[in-house]
């Protein structure tokens, strides 16, 4: 288990995308990807070592001062770590804990909440498929709503399905989306509503 994390940066926000949307949450995002994607946006947490190691106990106490009760942990790509510490330490806080992952390699820790997004530039491991609360595909190609269909067959009959446009490519991909849905209602739109709202 990792009693020190790389930490990019901690906020204390609102969840702008998916199912919970709206939603107060603390952000923990965590230096390191293994997925490289090339519409990423936050491109600065990849190396990790540009990130100071910060104890778990440090961070749980942060979560517990913001009076967050839901606990976002993000990337760069963060199961690339062993979380079992950052979760037990959370869940002594009473907080929920959740997940966004590309699903690259086994999920560790105690999950309340797990948001999957594949991409193509790495394949996910297939153990995630079944574990998924939340499956969000990024639609930066027209050809990934076919893409994300493929994703969809594998994961559990209870897991939510979204697409989100990849931010520049919003105007033009979000009338595909709404089509696309329109004739498979299964799927849901996903919005990076705090890029509108201008918060982190």
């Amino acid at each position: 288990m990792a009693s020190v994390l790389p930490i990019m940066e901690t906020f204390y926000t609102v969840q702008g995308e998916g199912a919970f949307a709206g939603t107060p949450a603390f952000f923990i995002r965590l230096g390191g990807c293994d997925v490289g994607c090339v519409w990423c946006d936050v491109k600065e947490s990849w190396d990790a070592d540009r990130h100071p190691l910060i104890e778990v106990d440090t961070v749980a106490s942060m979560v517990e001062e913001s009076g967050a009760r839901v606990v976002v942990v993000t990337g760069g790509e963060p199961t690339m770590y062993d979380l079992s510490e950052l979760t037990h330490a959370l869940k002594e806080k009473g907080v929920r804990t959740h997940i966004e992952t590309s699903g690259t390699n086994e999920l560790t820790g105690v999950w309340d909440w797990i948001t999957f997004s594949p991409k193509k530039f790495k394949a996910p491991v297939d153990s995630i498929y079944n574990q998924a609360h939340e499956l969000k595909i990024i639609v930066f190609h027209p050809s990934d709503l076919e893409w994300g269909s493929g994703h969809a067959s594998k994961v559990n009959a209870n897991c939510s399905l979204y697409f989100q446009a990849e931010w520049d490519k919003r105007e033009t991909n979000y009338p595909l989306i709404i089509d696309f849905i329109r004739k498979n209602p299964s799927w849901k739109i996903s919005v990076q509503t705090h890029k509108y709202l201008g918060v982190d």
